[in-house]
Parts: C-alpha cells; structure tokens; sequence
C-alpha cells in the first residue's frame, strides 16, 4: 500500500523537475539511449538499484549474476524500474595482500554510487566475507531503503563418503601432508573437494556467519539466508526481495529502523548460537559505527558468551550448508532460542515489516541433529571472550572451538584451572612463521605459544587472515594438532583452531605485541580475560622507549594508492577497522539533502 507521496521520492529530482527542465533534460535524455521510456523515468514508479557484487573475480558472489534476473522480475512487477551496476568485487581466496583491505574500498564506492545516483532503494547482494558488511555498511551511511539478499552458500562437499567443509578441510589436509599421508597430488584433490557449485563457503566459516547475521540483523526476508546457492528458493527468494524492496520504498522503511541496538544484540546472541566466525565482531561493530549504534567487544562477550552452541555445522561441529538449510536455517535457530527465552528482543523490525519474533516463532526444527534444542547444546558457553592486558587492549577467543585435546593439555591444571603459561615464539608476519616453524633451534615443545605480529589493519595492510597457525610437523606427527595462537591479524571463520585474534591495537599502532621478545613468559587466564607478557612494568617501559626511539615497529612499504590511503585513516579491529573519518558520515540520504548538479 502506497504511503509516501511519489513526488517525495529522491529521483524525481534527477527526472522529473519541473523546475528545472534544463537539467531534467539531460539526466533523462542519457538513459533512455538504451531502450527505458520518457514515460517510465517520469511515470512516478520508484528507481530500484541492484548493488552487484558478482563478476568473474568473485566466484562465491558469480551466481548472483543470475539471481539478479528473478530480482528484476519482481522489481518489476512490484512496480518499480531496476537499475543495476558493479560493486567492487571483493573475494576472499583470490585477493592479495588479504580481501579485507577491499571491505572500506567498497563501502566507499557504495555510498557514492548510492547517494550521487537516482537511486530511491536497494538491493544489497550479499555472500563472500567482505561484501556481506561492505553493503550494509555503505546501506547504513545512505540510509535509504535497503534489503540484502544472501547468494547462499556452495553444495556439501564429499570425497569418499565424508563430507569436506570448504575452508575447514584445508586444516585437516595440512596435518595429513605433514604426517605424510597425502602428497602434493591428494592435498589438492582432497581440498578442491569441498567446492562442488557456486555459492559461498558451505562451513559456518565467515560467509555463512555474515549472512546468517545480516537476517537476524533484520535485513533479509526470513529464511533466506541458508538456501543454497543452487536450490530453487534461492531464485525464489530472489524474486520475493525484488518485489519486497519496492514497497519498503514506499513504506519509507530505512536501515536505520531495522538495525538498532536491539537488533545488534539479538546478532551477538546468534552468532554465540551457530557458532559464528571471530570476524563477525568486526564487521558488525563497523556496520553499527556508522548507524551511531554503540557497540564494542565488550558487549560481545557479555551479551554473548553464556550463550549455548546449538549449530552442529563444521568447524565447531559435523555439517554442513545444504544440512543447515534443511534443518531450518536462521529461522529454526532463533525459535530455539526463544523457546529458551533467551532471544534478547524478538520484538525487533525486518524488512518484510514484522518483528522477528513474529517471523520465526512458529518455525520447526526439522533435524535436531543440526540444530540442537537449548537443553542439549553442543557447547554450554560458546561465545567469545574479549581478553586484555599488556600485550593489547582487546583480543577475541572464539570459545566454541576449544577441542579436548586443547583444553586437556593447556586449561586443566587443577591448580590453575582456565589459564596457561608458556615461552613464546614470535614470527614476524606468515612468511617468517612458514620458514622458521619447523626450525629445530626454536626448540618449540607443546608448553610455548605461538605469537604473530604485523599483520593487522596497517601492518599487513588491511588485516589478514594469518593467526591459523599450526605445530612444527615433528608435534603434529606426535599427535598434538593444536597449540595456543596469537596475533594481531585475523582467522577464517572455516577454522577450528582455539585461537586469540584481531588483538587491538596492533603491533604496528604501538601494542604491546611489538614488544614482545621470543623467550618471554606470557600467561593467558580466561577466568579473568587477561594476556600478559610476564615482565615488569619498568622492563615494558624501557622495550617500549627503544622501540620509539627506533622509529616504531617496522612494516612494509604501501604498494598501492589504496594502501596508503587505508593505512592513513584506518581504524583498529575492536573499533570496526572502518575509516575513521567516515563514520561522522550518517543517514547522508537525509542530512546531507540532494547532491548539486553536474552541469
């Protein structure tokens, strides 16, 4: 039902200005020389933009290239006109130095395209890690009606009957190269294994976790975002967002009415549920940085550590996407909670104008293998803990993923139980960590902890995902598959390992991981969320002078335009690794008024 005056739509001041026919003329003029109508631009019908993130380069995002047809249609029979255009492609396997780099880039282009165009909503295709919070973002920063819309993830993955989660399965054929089992030959079939169609990564690595995060966000239709990429409710949801986004436009239904702090703390329980990847603090901090939302790691941790894992998916777990979806997806997720009561706001708005409450409260749980009732959790306390203390201020510990083996060897000393003490080996970066971790004279032994630094916002540049550290081969071959990792980069969403990540600030912005020493005693306690280096305070001041004295800690030259700009104003992981300047920037759409002409 029609609320908002045609005349009050924001492209009517590029095609339809009575007052300013000069102008008028020549916004109009250019788009019909590929077919549309003087009489549609001016028919009073809402222009509707597709931001598309699919291209060639981004093979998780390529199949909206297709989906984008079936949003069309109902674009169009909802009574709007589509305009769609490129998104900067963002991949995760094919970007170097690291994709993350790209998410600010994107945001950037976004928020220009969406605010310097005709453009009255939107929809946001979402999928691989980064274009997931780069188009919520930049939807944030405009604040115009917006609907994301999930690719879905890849098929399940087999090879000899067991299923090979993308991402994941990488770890377990590394161990399998070192104990040689596998040669080069079988690592690469073994791993190619688990991407069996287009679509994203089929774990609940960070894809899976973004895009389940941005429905309970409010901001996809319900259900939608565990469809599989190739299942034929991914082309009907598809269709469904098309026709949806147009009457949000004349609802005047804005982002900044769906994702509220409510909304925010609704995510943090979920993601504790499903057992959601260590980025999504990033992203959903940045995300609610630039809606004025407060939000830090903090709040991870106390919104969402008691909360059980209830989601059987790899890493933490056994399944996969296609078993995900069946179960009942996002929807099957929150109804549990809610039976628990421990749903925070199912009050909260979506997209489709109903709480979310409202929308999943009647939705069954098809396979209690999958999804697992509150009362038989997987892990009783699976969210993160937000650990500080000399070596940084902030530092995630995805909890989740803590395996027997992990937790027998470093957190069950009855005297000390929770907390561990080691020697640690510092790397400078991946490259030092794959030439010198099998190096005999580290004598490292299952007591030391493994550190890698430079490789945050700026050290990197843009924040890579190196911290999957694993033994030297010789402790691998005795059986020990995980030790403690730490470092101010970040982690695929895909691993398993039990690691402290996106530590703040990072070594190349003076934390204290650039002074860390290998040999240092470094003491982790979950019990009190500290991680100290064990030296005295006076000993840290004298590191902390030699190290200003040498100019700070080194990183490597930018090596684009881009880089340099990013490193300039970027901000820290625990602030949302957004552009600092950028998040004064809200709700431009409206308080910024219509951008001048260009003639």
């Amino acid at each position: 039902m029609t609320a908002r005056d045609p005349k009050a739509l924001r492209s009517r001041a590029w095609f339809d200005n009575p007052d300013d026919p000069a102008m008028t003329a020549l916004y109009i003029e250019r788009y019909l020389n590929y077919g549309l109508t003087r009489d549609e631009l001016q028919s009073g019908k809402p222009i509707i933009g597709i931001a598309q993130t699919g291209s060639d380069l981004s093979p998780c995002n390529r199949h909206h290239i297709e989906l984008a047809k079936r949003v069309r249609e109902g674009i169009r029979e909802a009574g709007g006109i589509c305009f769609e255009f490129p998104v900067h492609p963002i991949q995760e396997t094919g970007k170097r130095p690291t994709a993350s780099l790209d998410r600010n880039l994107a945001y950037l282009g976004l928020v220009e395209l969406l605010y310097g165009y005709p453009i009255d909503g939107v929809v946001l295709t979402i999928g691989c890690d980064k274009t997931t919070p780069a188009c919520l973002m930049a939807a944030a920063t405009v604040n115009i009606p917006a609907i994301a819309l999930s690719v879905g993830p890849m098929l399940n993955g087999w090879h000899r009957g067991e299923r090979t989660g993308s991402g994941t399965i990488v770890w377990k054929a590394r161990e399998m190269l070192a104990a040689g089992e596998i040669d080069y030959a079988g690592f690469m079939d073994l791993v190619a294994s688990s991407a069996p169609s287009v679509g994203y990564c089929n774990t609940m690595g960070t894809a899976t976790t973004m895009n389940s995060l941005a429905e309970v966000l409010g901001m996809q239709l319900p259900g939608a975002a565990a469809i599989p990429a190739t299942y034929r409710e991914r082309a009907q949801v598809s269709y469904q967002t098309g026709r949806r986004i147009v009457d949000m436009v004349w609802e005047d239904l804005r982002p900044s009415d769906i994702m509220t702090r409510e909304a925010f703390e609704n995510a943090i329980v979920v993601n504790s549920a499903i057992g959601g990847s260590t980025n999504a603090p990033i992203h959903l901090n940045a995300v609610a940085s630039h809606l004025g939302v407060p939000l830090d790691n903090d709040d991870w941790q106390k919104l969402g550590h008691h909360v059980p894992l209830i989601v059987n998916m790899q890493p933490a777990g056994e399944y996969l996407g296609e078993d995900y979806h069946h179960a009942g997806g996002v929807p099957a997720v929150i109804a549990e909670l809610m039976k628990a009561d421990m749903l925070p706001h199912p009050q909260a708005l979506t997209v489709n104008g109903r709480s979310i409450g409202d929308n999943c409260r009647e939705t069954e749980n098809l396979d209690t293998r999958v999804i697992r009732p509150v009362s038989e959790p997987m892990v009783d306390k699976a969210g993160f803990l937000n650990l500080k203390g000399n070596l940084f201020d902030s530092a995630i510990m995805k909890t989740s993923v803590i395996s027997k083996e992990f937790r027998d060897r470093y957190l069950s000393n009855p005297d000390d139980p929770e907390a561990f003490e080691g020697r640690a080996i510092v790397f400078e970066g991946p490259e030092d960590y794959h030439h010198r971790i099998d190096d005999p004279e580290l004598e490292i032994d299952e007591h030391c902890l493994l550190f890698i630094r430079g490789t945050g916002p700026i050290g990197y540049p843009g924040g890579a995902e190196v911290v999957n550290m694993q033994p030297p081969a010789a402790l691998i071959k005795r059986g020990i598959h995980a030790m403690p990792c730490i470092g101010d980069g970040r982690q695929s969403g895909t691993s398993g390992s039990a690691s402290i990540l996106n530590a703040a600030p990072e070594a190349a912005a003076g934390g204290g991981l650039a002074l860390l020493k290998t040999g240092d005693r470094v003491r982790i306690d979950l019990k009190a969320c500290t991680a100290n280096i064990l030296i005295s305070d006076a000993e840290l001041a004298d590191r902390r002078a030699a190290l200003e004295a040498s100019g700070g800690f080194p990183y490597p030259a930018h090596q684009t335009p881009w880089q340099e700009i990013q490193r300039t104003f970027v901000d820290q992981f625990d602030k949302g690794m957004v552009l600092k300047p950028a998040v004064a920037y809200r709700d431009v759409s409206r308080t910024k008024g219509t951008p001048r002409n260009n003639h």
